[in-house]
């Protein structure tokens, strides 16, 4: 007996270690035809396998615990056996009878042991979605733990009731729960316990929505985790819920992917439809809205299944979100929508009560009729979260009902100022994430309200509306004031070493398989430790920019501001303090033509010089040139003539614009948005006249293995009586302090854009990359830069316009211009476009004007030449000079 009674303390300290321990009590006791201990054993015994996920076993050995219990004439030893075996029951997907084991075992138990068993009811209740009943049975056996001192059982409740807190959206009463358990664990010597409570915790500050703590939480706790070989289904599932949160899909998707394996393999079935649900949100913000409704519906006929009604509920509401999306008018009876509601409503999940409220008004409102008074009562539900002070996506969701309610009821005005108020609540929540990656991504959380408000200023017909909105709804993350990252050392330890590694890469200094690995856990390791820094940034964004701060600014150029509404292409001038509005067509075809010409430009720069390719390439070029020219700037009669200042949207981020017949020769500057060009040229302006060198320099940079860098960049330097750094002397530390003291770099490099992860794009140095996290962490940088480099102005789109790359990084720390490429380009090709485009500035004239000259005075003869000049852009400021004559520095 006193074995059987230790090897369940062992199995409880740590199921693992005390699993062998349970086995051998329990065949000792079994031989020597002890019940008592025989069903203490075997109890034991169950107790580990449940925990090492061998579901089958754990339920066997609880079963022999319960009929050992009854050899033994224990009722009560019978009963904790079963309240056992009911937890088996609930991970093999069946909680309703899994309820019926505890309930039947309850009479039987009594004092502490009653009270483990309420604990497992309540754990029960809270999978079952009875998010109050749950509360209640944990209260009650909490008491009894603490009055009974069992630490050990105070701590587990502890930990499921902060869960249940979380989900209730309690989170300072949650908090309390698991930093008091934490405490226990430490006190106890369960470092295991430990990692799940890290787990919890990160989950908590999922729904709180403290992006970077719920990520250093989870990081922690799989660190923990793993190293004690314990179950994971859960962290990954957590994990997948946070990266949704932030519109992280791709790597949602692979977390969702671990997690079914994971629970699949630990025999936990009924995760799994969880899961699925996630994995239907993740298709709908992949754009999938088909694949999101068959996750949906399979998952919704896995919880029936269950007898999980309210997840049931849960999983409807999915398929009616993704329904929507695709553009389908669900047939669902008014009926099941009120039971939906009603159900999500008791279960005690504000979040998903809302959101059911919100699909409850849409679709009751596209009924018509009687419909639309139900949407109307729907819509006041849902507006009161605005009231709240839970998390900022569900207040944010909140303003969103508000601004649909006002919109239903004819308030134009009111649905702005709602949009308005709901945006500023998003903005103050994206600014507290360190990391760009997840502002970036976060910005998909705008898209109904700026969609609204858009859509309302589109139906005024007022163009001053239509460009607030359309200001709104673009790169809102580069508005912010600057701020640098905090210095973090493990980060710079870690960029070093990726340097090394990429650089050994190139070298080919040895078998290219192990670097790779290497390299790829190197920039996983640095990405998830740059989400772990949270910031802090002053103020609010600034307001979008008006037209008539715009006319002041612009002088004799025109500004074009492309808008994309729904399937619709719109386009927005500001000439001479007149603003205008006109539909030019759609925005797929404008997205076709201009892949169709970079493809052409591509074959023309970097193809070997073939007669028949080039002359393809050259039709193509010409006539999706032609197109493209008529489509965006053809019935724009106002601008002709005029330079310009234009603000894309979509794929004509990546728009060579100078083979566009209109755009040959003239001065065109890009910007993500009206209002960042509008504080660049502000800021230059504030100078009051031609720009003074900081330290007397223009420095013009060498990159390795390319045959022409060293002779453009003496070039450069030559034009404007500056320095070089060639060679070994380019190495990124010596960058890195021109790049802080200099007023123009000049950069003639390899330049690389990774499309997957656009935070390690880079420009090639002699000791290895610049990425942008370095770029990122640079005290300042020049006010202009010239890359010439493949890539380094085109970036990567994001939903809301959104831009990753390396020269929207240089702009985000600050710099007010710059001309790069949105090509690859051939080395040798770019020498006589930059030589020429310098002279042009250190001649006096602004940097878009100085780019148009060199490129418009190429021969045409040199095709490929042409091709690659072409590739390079202005982006920012952009019209003003820098010098105002020959071989006059620059700042």
């Amino acid at each position: 007996m006193a074995e059987a009674v230790a090897a369940l303390a062992a199995v409880d300290r740590d199921p693992g270690s005390g699993l062998p321990l349970a086995e051998r009590a329990a065949r000792r006791a079994a031989q020597a035809g002890h019940p008592t201990a025989a069903s203490t054993a075997e109890r034991a015994w169950g107790h580990a396998l449940l925990h090492v996920g061998d579901l089958d076993d754990a339920a066997r050995h609880l079963n022999r615990a319960m009929a050992w219990g009854v050899r033994a004439g224990s009722p009560e030893l019978t009963a904790q056996a079963r309240h056992k075996l009911a937890f088996a029951i609930l991970q093999r997907g069946r909680p309703q009878a899994a309820l019926r084991e505890i309930d039947a075992a309850l009479p039987d138990l009594h004092g502490i042991e009653a009270a483990r068993a309420r604990a497992q009811r309540a754990i029960v209740l809270h999978v079952i979605g009875r998010l109050d009943e749950a509360l209640a049975e944990f209260d009650v056996a909490l008491r009894v733990m603490r009055r009974h001192t069992d630490l050990l059982g105070v701590q587990r409740m502890l930990i499921n009731r902060a869960l249940v807190h979380s989900d209730r959206h309690a989170f300072a009463a949650a908090e309390r729960d698991l930093l008091e358990a934490e405490t226990l664990a430490r006190r106890l010597g369960r470092p295991l316990t430990i990692g799940l409570i890290a787990n919890n915790l990160g989950m908590m500050e999922t729904l709180r929505g403290d992006v970077p703590a719920a990520l250093r939480h989870l990081d922690r706790a799989q660190s923990i985790i793993g190293a004690h070989g314990a179950q994971l289904g859960t962290l990954h599932q957590d994990r997948t819920e946070l990266l949704l949160s932030v519109g992280l899909v791709a790597e949602a998707e692979a977390a969702a992917t671990q997690a079914i394996q994971a629970y699949r393999r630990e025999n936990r079935s009924l995760k799994v439809p969880e899961v699925q649900l996630l994995l239907a949100q993740a298709e709908l913000l992949a754009g999938n809205p088909a694949a999101a409704v068959h996750q949906a519906r399979t998952a919704m006929r896995r919880f029936r299944a269950q007898d999980r009604p309210e997840w049931a509920e849960l999983a409807r509401l999915s398929v009616l979100r993704a329904q929507r999306a695709g553009g389908e008018r669900p047939r669902v009876p008014a009926a099941a929508i009120d039971a939906m509601v009603a159900t999500l409503a008791a279960a005690g999940w504000p979040a998903a009560a809302l959101d059911a409220e919100l699909v409850a008004a849409q679709v009751s409102a596209e009924r018509g009729g009687l419909g639309a008074a139900r949407s109307s009562g729907y819509l006041n539900s849902a507006a009161s979260a605005t009231q709240t002070r839970g998390p900022a996506l569900v207040r944010a969701r909140g303003w969103y009902a508000r601004a649909l309610q006002r919109h239903a009821s004819g308030d134009a005005r009111g649905v702005l100022v709602a949009a308005r108020r709901g945006l500023r609540i998003l903005d103050e929540h994206s600014a507290a994430m360190g990391a760009t990656d997840l502002r970036v991504h976060a910005a998909a959380n705008r898209a109904d309200l700026v969609a609204l408000g858009l859509g309302v200023a589109l139906e005024s017909g007022r163009p001053a509306s239509m460009l607030e909105w359309s200001e709104r709804a673009r790169a809102s993350q580069l508005l912010a004031a600057p701020v640098r990252p905090p210095d973090d050392p493990e980060l710079t330890t870690l960029l070093a070493r990726l340097r090394s590694v990429t650089r050994d890469l190139a070298d080919q200094a040895a078998s290219p398989g192990p670097l790779l690995a290497r390299q790829a856990s190197l920039e996983r390791r640095i990405r998830d430790r740059s989400r772990h820094l949270g910031a802090e940034r002053v103020g609010a964004l600034p307001a979008p920019v008006t037209a008539r701060e715009l006319s002041i600014a612009l002088g004799d150029w025109a500004l074009v501001e492309y808008v994309r509404c729904g399937a619709a292409l719109h386009a927005l001038t500001v000439v001479d303090g007149s603003i205008r509005a006109r539909r030019l067509g759609t925005a797929a075809e404008a997205a076709d033509l201009t892949e169709r010409l970079g493809f052409a430009l591509r074959r023309y720069s970097c193809e070997p010089p073939r007669p028949g390719i080039l002359a393809a390439a050259g039709e193509l070029l010409r006539t999706a040139a032609r197109r493209l020219d008529m489509l965006l700037l053809g019935p724009l009669t106002e601008v002709a003539g005029r330079p310009l200042v234009v603000v894309p949207t979509g794929a004509l981020h990546s728009l060579p614009w100078s083979v566009l017949p209109s755009c040959g020769g003239r001065p065109l500057t890009l910007a993500p948005s009206a209002t960042l060009w509008h504080i660049a040229r502000s800021r230059l302006s504030a100078t009051g006249g031609p720009l003074l060198p900081k330290d007397g320099t223009v420095t013009a940079i060498e990159g390795p293995r390319l045959a022409a860098a060293g002779r453009e960049a003496r070039a450069v330097a030559a034009i404007h009586g500056g320095t070089t750094l060639l060679g070994g002397a380019a190495s990124v530390e010596a960058v890195r302090e021109v790049l802080a003291k200099a007023g123009l770099v000049h950069f003639a490099a390899h330049g690389r854009l990774s499309a997957e992860n656009p935070l390690f794009s880079d420009i090639a140095l002699a000791d290895g990359p610049l990425m942008i996290y370095d770029v990122e962490r640079l005290p300042q940088v020049p006010h202009t830069l010239v890359l010439a480099a493949c890539d380094s102005g085109r970036p990567v789109v994001h939903t809301g316009d959104e831009l990753m790359g390396l020269g929207v990084a240089f702009l985000a720390r600050g710099a007010a211009q710059l001309i790069a490429s949105v090509l690859p380009i051939p080395d040798v090709a770019t020498t006589p476009v930059m030589s020429a485009f310098h002279e042009q500035l250190a001649a006096g004239r602004s940097p878009a004007a100085a780019l148009a000259d060199a490129q418009q005075a190429l021969s045409p003869d040199d095709a490929r030449t042409a091709a690659a000049a072409a590739g390079f852009v202005c982006i920012g400021a952009g019209t003003e000079p820098l010098f105002t004559g020959p071989l006059r520095a620059c700042a």
